[in-house]
C-alpha cells in the first residue's frame, strides 16, 4: 500500500516536468531471473517479453514518444542453437501479437525492427515486414526493436551507405555532418537521439547498444533483473533525467 502511494506521488511529480522523447532499454537479466527460480533459462525470455509489453503501456501513458528495446544482439548469435530457436520463435510470436493487438492500432504505434535483417530466419523476417508495413502510416508512438543488432555495425553500415551515395554523386562530401550521418542509421522518427538509456541486470556497460544515439543522454543502471522491473523504476529514471535536464540542458532539450 505504501509503495503504491509512493508510486502515485512520484508519477504526479514526473508528469509535472518535461517528459523524455526517447527511452531506450537494455533488457538484461532474463536468464538469471529464470535460473534463480529453478526454471529453464529460455523461460526468462518469456517473462521478459511480458514485462516489455507492460513497460510499453507505461511509456505511452506517461507521454514518452519513442521506445527502443534491445531484444537480441549480434553477439547473442553465439548462444546455443536451441536457445536461439526458442528466442526466434518467441520473437515471431511477439511481433505477430503486436500486429494483432488492438492497442497498436488504437495508439497508432509505428513498429520497426532495427538490426541485421539478413541474419533473421525467413519466417521471422516475414512477420517483421508485415508488422512494419501495417503500421508504417502511424505517427503517435514509435517502437523500435533492436534484434540482431550491433551498434558498431550500424555505424559501419551508415558509412558504407554514405560512401556509395558519394560515389554515385548523390551526395557531396561537404554535405556530410552529424545530422546527415544520423539520417543513414537504421531508423528515424526520433531514433537518432536517446534521452534515457536504461539497463537492468546489474551490469554497468552499454554492450554495443546505440553508441551514436545515446552519447548525450542519461545512462541509468539498475541492479534488478528485467522481469522484475517496476513502474517505480521507470519513473525514477525519468525523474533523474529531469534533474539533469533542469541543471545542464535547458539550452538544448
Amino acid at each position: 500500500m505504501i509503495a503504491k502511494i509512493y508510486e502515485m506521488m512520484l508519477e504526479n511529480k514526473v508528469r509535472g516536468g518535461k517528459i523524455p522523447e526517447h527511452v531506450a532499454i537494455i533488457m538484461d537479466g532474463n536468464r538469471r531471473y529464470a535460473r534463480k527460480r529453478g526454471l529453464p533459462a529460455y523461460m526468462g525470455h518469456f517473462f521478459g517479453s511480458k514485462k516489455a509489453e507492460k513497460v510499453l503501456e507505461w511509456c505511452r501513458d506517461i507521454g514518452v514518444k519513442v521506445v527502443t528495446l534491445y531484444a537480441f544482439s549480434t553477439e547473442n548469435f553465439k548462444r546455443s542453437d536451441e536457445e536461439k530457436r526458442k528466442i526466434f520463435d518467441l520473437f515471431k510470436k511477439e511481433v505477430e501479437r503486436l500486429l494483432n493487438d488492438p492497442r497498436t492500432h488504437r495508439d497508432r504505434m509505428h513498429v520497426r525492427v532495427v538490426g541485421r535483417r539478413d541474419l533473421l530466419p525467413p519466417d521471422v523476417l516475414e512477420a517483421v515486414e508485415e508488422v512494419e508495413k501495417r503500421t508504417s502510416c502511424y505517427d503517435r508512438f514509435f517502437l523500435n526493436i533492436a534484434f540482431a543488432y550491433g551498434g558498431r555495425q550500424e555505424m559501419v553500415d551508415a558509412v558504407r551507405s554514405i560512401l556509395l551515395d558519394v560515389k554515385k554523386k548523390k551526395l557531396s562530401p561537404n554535405e556530410i555532418d552529424e545530422s546527415l550521418f544520423s539520417s543513414y542509421l537504421y531508423s528515424s522518427n526520433g531514433y537518432e537521439r536517446v534521452d534515457i538509456l536504461i539497463r537492468t541486470g546489474g551490469e554497468q556497460r552499454l554492450s554495443n547498444f546505440l553508441p551514436w544515439q545515446s552519447s548525450e543522454g542519461l545512462t541509468y543502471f539498475l541492479d534488478i533483473y528485467w522481469p522484475s522491473f517496476r513502474k517505480i523504476d521507470l519513473l525514477r529514471a525519468i525523474r533523474a533525467w529531469q534533474n539533469v535536464v533542469g541543471r545542464y540542458y535547458k539550452h538544448t532539450w
